[in-house]
C-alpha cells in the first residue's frame, strides 16, 4: 500500500515519529519529516540515521506558512500528523507552547491541507488523554467526552474538537478528495524513548548507573503497550482510507480510534517496574509526592471500534512488550549500531506474529 507512495510525517524526529518513519521507508515510502530537531541526546532520530535516508526538513507546526508550503512541495498522498509537546508535567511549565504546538499546530495541519485540496487521506495522532478522565473503571470509546485536567490533555482533546470540526465543515462530503480520522493511542512504550519525565526511561538512566530507580506514581494505572502496536494502527487506519475496498466499512472511517492494549495490560506503574527488573536486575524506591502536580489515577481504552472496522487487535502482551524493549536498551547501549539493527528486527518479528495471529493488516 504505502511502495512508492508521497508520505508526509511531521514529528519524525520524535519517539514515535522515528519508530513510524523507520518501518514506512522498510514499506518502499517516499517520505518527507517535519519537525524541530530532536529534542532529546541521544535520539532515536540519530541513532536511526534518518536524516539521510528521508527528505528532512526542520519547521515548526506553529508556523501555517511553513506548514503549508512543505504540503505544496511534497504533494503528500498521506499525511501523518505526529508533531506534538507530549509530556504532561513539562506542560505545567509551558501551557502557552503546549497549546499553541498540539491544538494550533494541527489547526495548521489541516488548514494546509484544506487550502492545497489534493486527494491525501491524514490520520492525526493524539492521546488517550484526551478524554475528560473520571477516573472510573472503565474504559473509554470513542464517542465519550473531551476533557483534560492538565494543558497537555486539554491540548490534545481540543485537538480532536479541531480535527472533528474540520472534518465535518471541510471534508464530510462523500466525494471529498480528503479524508480525515484521528488515532488515540494507551501509554506507548518501546525502545528509544529517552525523554525525562517518563517511566521507562527514567528506569532505564537509573539501571545504567547502578541506581535504585525513583517511582513517583506507583499507583497509578496505565494501558501499556509497544510504540509498534498504535504504529500498525495508524497505517492500516491510513490504507484503508486511502483504498475503501480493504475494509467493508469505509464509510465508518472518517472519525476517531482507540488504539490499546489488552485488557490485562492495564498494569500499575509499580507492575510495570518490577516487570522490567525482571529483565535488568535492580531496585525501586517509592518517591511519591503529595504536592505533585495532578496527574491521573486510572486510566483504560476501549478498542472495539478498531476491532470491528478495521479488523484490529494488538500482538504482543504486557510481557512480551516489556521483553522487548528492555532488550533494545540493552542492545543499543552495549553498542551504538545495534539501535538501528533492533529497531528493524523489532518491526520484522512484530510483523510476523501479527501475522501468525491473523490480524488483518498484516495478511
Amino acid at each position: 500500500m504505502y511502495r512508492k507512495k508521497r508520505v508526509l510525517l511531521t514529528g519524525h524526529t520524535g519517539f514515535k515519529g522515528s519508530w513510524l518513519a523507520e518501518w514506512l521507508i522498510s514499506l518502499g515510502a517516499d517520505v518527507t519529516g517535519f519537525a524541530l530537531p530532536p529534542s532529546t541526546q541521544p535520539s532515536l532520530f540519530t541513532q536511526l540515521g534518518l536524516d539521510s535516508r528521508l527528505r528532512h526538513i526542520e519547521g515548526d507546526v506553529r508556523d501555517l506558512s511553513a506548514v503549508r508550503k512543505v504540503v505544496d512541495d511534497t504533494k503528500p498522498e498521506f499525511i501523518f500528523h505526529l508533531a506534538a509537546q507530549p509530556l504532561v508535567r513539562l506542560s505545567y511549565d509551558q501551557p502557552v507552547e503546549t497549546y499553541a504546538t498540539n491544538v494550533m499546530g494541527t489547526v495548521n495541519v489541516l488548514e494546509a491541507v484544506r487550502l492545497v485540496h489534493r486527494p491525501c487521506s491524514v490520520v492525526a495522532i493524539t492521546t488517550d488523554k484526551c478524554y475528560e478522565n473520571k477516573e472510573w473503571v472503565h474504559s473509554y470509546r470513542e464517542e465519550d467526552p473531551m476533557g483534560g485536567y492538565d494543558p497537555y490533555s486539554s491540548s490534545k482533546g481540543a485537538a480532536e474538537l479541531v480535527i472533528a470540526s474540520y472534518r465535518k465543515s471541510y471534508f464530510s462530503a462523500a466525494d471529498s478528495p480528503i479524508k480525515l480520522a484521528s488515532a488515540r493511542a494507551g501509554n506507548v512504550i518501546g525502545g528509544g524513548d529517552w525523554a525525562l519525565d517518563r517511566i521507562v526511561p527514567d528506569c532505564i538512566r537509573a539501571l545504567q548507573r547502578g541506581e535504585t530507580i525513583p517511582v513517583r506514581n506507583k499507583i497509578a494505572t496505565r494501558p501499556w503497550q509497544h510504540v509498534l502496536e498504535p504504529l500498525s494502527g495508524y497505517l492500516w487506519l491510513g490504507a484503508c482510507l486511502h483504498n475503501s475496498e480493504l475494509t467493508a466499512f469505509s464509510s465508518q472511517l472518517p472519525g476517531a480510534f482507540n488504539f490499546g492494549p489488552a485488557l490485562a495490560s492495564n498494569r500499575t506503574v509499580a507492575e510495570l517496574v518490577q516487570e522490567i527488573l525482571k529483565h535488568w536486575p535492580g531496585d525501586w524506591t517509592d518517591k511519591s509526592d503529595p504536592k505533585a502536580v495532578h496527574e491521573a489515577k486510572l486510566l483504560n481504552l476501549a478498542t472495539d471500534k478498531a476491532h470491528h472496522f478495521l479488523e484490529w487487535s494488538p500482538a504482543w502482551s504486557f510481557g512480551t512488550t516489556i521483553e522487548k524493549t528492555v532488550d533494545w536498551y540493552h542492545n543499543a547501549i552495549v553498542a551504538e549500531a545495534e539501535a538501528a539493527n533492533c529497531t528493524r528486527q523489532h518491526i520484522n518479528e512484530y510483523s510476523e506474529d501479527a501475522f501468525k495471529m491473523g490480524i488483518r493488516w498484516a495478511k
